[in-house]
């Protein structure tokens, strides 16, 4: 099973990314899938999360400039991220969890600074 996610790198506050998030090893449509991060000293979050039946949530910090969506037929998860700000600065990593089945992607790094 792998999970790796790409697209981090440096932006200038107001900036945009797309990360993503592909799946192998596994039938990605069945899962639900979360966007995590974590910054420098602080806890794990969870940022945004798609269900198999492309229900979503949001973490309020992210609400309105985020927006999470799948391509099954990819099999891979996106994370739009708009307006970005320098609190949105940390390691991305996605989470694919079904029935107790659980795998963590590699994670990609977004600064968002100037």
């Amino acid at each position: 099973v792998q999970l790796p996610a790409s697209g981090g790198g440096l932006v200038q506050p107001g900036g945009s990314l797309t990360l993503s998030c592909a799946g192998s090893g596994f039938t990605l449509d069945y899962y639900t899938i979360g966007w995590f991060r974590q910054a420098p000293g602080k806890e794990r979050e969870l940022v945004a999360r798609i269900t198999s039946g492309r229900s979503t949530n949001y973490a309020d910090s992210v609400k309105g400039r985020f927006t999470i969506s799948r391509d099954n037929a990819r099999k891979t998860v996106y994370l739009q991220m708009n307006s970005l700000k320098p609190e949105d600065t940390a390691v991305y990593y996605c989470n694919a969890e079904r029935n107790g089945n659980n795998y963590w992607g590699q994670e990609t790094e977004v600064t968002v600074s100037s």
